[in-house]
C-alpha cells in the first residue's frame, strides 16, 4: 500500500518509517528541517515539503492509502510554560491546509496524534470522560485548544467521506526522542541526566516531582496505528493510546537511576516550574474496537531506552 508519513525526521516519525519500510509498501517520508536518515530500503521517498504552506504534498497525494501526520512544532515543558504560543499557529495551519488537501485527493485513511494536555487531572480516564466545559490548565490552554481544533476538523471531514482516526496518546518514549536536555519531554530528559552523571552526584528534578503521567513505549504507539488502518471499521474514531498506568516523575527518576546501576540520589527543585497534576488513560475502547491493547511495560521500555541510547549516544553528540 501507500503509505505518507509526515514528520518523518521526528521521533515517531523515524520509528514509522522503520516499521512500515520493512514491508511490500510505497513510503513517502516527509520532512522539513532534520535530515533524513539512513535507512536501507528501497521503499522509502523522502520528500523536503513546508506543509504551512498550501499545496506543498499535491503531486503526492493521489492513490494514498494511509496518511499519517506526525508533523507538527514541538518542545519540551520548559517551552509549554515559557512560550506556549510556539505550539499554536503553525500546527493549525499546517493541519487545515492538510486535511483539505487530503478530503480533495480522495486519501483513504488520516491519522492525526493529538495528546492529552486538554484532559483533567484523573486516573483511568476514558474518552467519554473528558468535560469540554471543564477549563484546561493555563500552561496547556494554547496548545490544548489547537489540538481540539484539528480533532474537530478530523470529524467534519470525517463528515463529508474522508477516514480519519485521532489519537489522545499519553507521553510517547523510546529510540529515536529527544534526549538533549533542553528540549526533551520529562523522560528523555531524565534518562539523558542519568546517563551524564558522576556516580554520587545529584539528580535535580523540577518542582514536586509528584505529577503522575502515563508513560507509552513508542513501539506499542507504532503497532497501534497498523491495527487502527487494518481494524477501524467507523469513518471517525478517536480513541485513547496510553499503558493505562501512572507514575510520578519521581518514581521514573527513580527508575532510571536504578536501571543506571549508579550511585545517583535525587533533588526536588522547587523553584523550577510544576504542573502537579495526575492522569492516566483507560484503553478498552481500543481493545474492544481494534484488538490493541499496550504490551511494554515501563520498566521493561526504560531498559530498552536506555540500551538504544547507550548504543547511539555519540551519532546523538554530533
Amino acid at each position: 500500500m501507500k503509505i505518507i508519513i509526515c514528520g518523518a525526521t521526528g521521533f515517531i516519525g523515524k520509528n514509522l518509517v522503520n516499521y512500515f519500510s520493512q514491508f511490500n509498501n510505497e513510503v513517502i517520508a516527509v520532512y522539513f528541517n532534520s535530515e533524513p536518515m539512513n535507512i536501507n530500503s528501497r521503499n522509502v521517498q523522502w520528500i523536503r515539503a513546508d506543509l504551512r504552506k498550501p499545496h506543498s504534498l499535491s503531486n503526492y497525494l493521489k492513490e494514498t492509502d494511509l496518511l499519517l501526520q506526525f508533523a507538527a512544532t514541538t518542545s519540551g515543558s520548559m517551552d509549554i510554560v515559557k512560550t506556549p504560543y510556539i505550539h499554536v499557529t503553525d500546527n493549525a495551519v499546517l493541519n487545515s491546509y492538510l486535511l483539505r488537501e487530503c478530503f480533495e485527493a480522495k486519501v483513504k485513511h488520516f491519522v492525526f496524534p493529538s495528546c492529552t494536555v486538554m484532559l483533567q487531572s484523573k486516573e483511568n480516564q476514558s474518552e467519554s470522560d473528558w468535560d469540554p466545559s471543564n477549563p484546561i490548565h493555563p500552561n496547556y490552554f494554547g496548545v490544548g485548544n489547537t489540538k481540539l481544533y484539528i480533532e474537530q476538523m478530523c470529524r467534519f471531514y470525517s463528515n463529508h467521506g474522508l477516514k480519519t482516526t485521532v489519537i489522545r496518546h499519553s507521553n510517547v518514549y523510546g529510540p529515536h526522542d529527544k534526549f538533549d536536555l533542553i528540549k526533551s519531554h520529562v523522560l528523555g530528559a531524565t534518562v539523558r541526566k542519568v546517563l551524564n552523571a558522576e556516580p554520587g552526584s545529584v539528580i535535580n528534578v523540577w518542582g514536586s516531582g509528584k505529577a503522575r503521567r502515563d508513560f507509552i513505549y513508542v513501539d506499542d504507539l507504532v503497532r497501534f496505528i497498523e491495527l487502527v488502518f487494518l481494524n477501524q471499521n467507523s469513518i471517525f474514531s478517536l480513541y485513547n493510546c496510553g499503558s493505562g498506568h501512572s507514575v510520578s516523575v519521581n518514581q521514573l527518576v527513580e527508575k532510571a537511576i536504578s536501571l543506571s546501576g549508579k550511585d545517583l540520589s535525587l533533588h526536588n527543585d522547587l523553584t523550577k516550574p510544576d504542573i502537579p497534576t495526575a492522569l492516566s488513560l483507560n484503553c478498552q475502547k481500543a481493545f474492544k474496537e481494534i484488538n490493541w491493547k499496550s504490551e511494554i511495560n515501563l520498566d521493561v521500555g526504560l531498559k530498552k531506552t536506555f540500551e538504544w541510547l547507550n548504543q547511539n549516544l555519540k551519532t546523538l553528540q554530533h
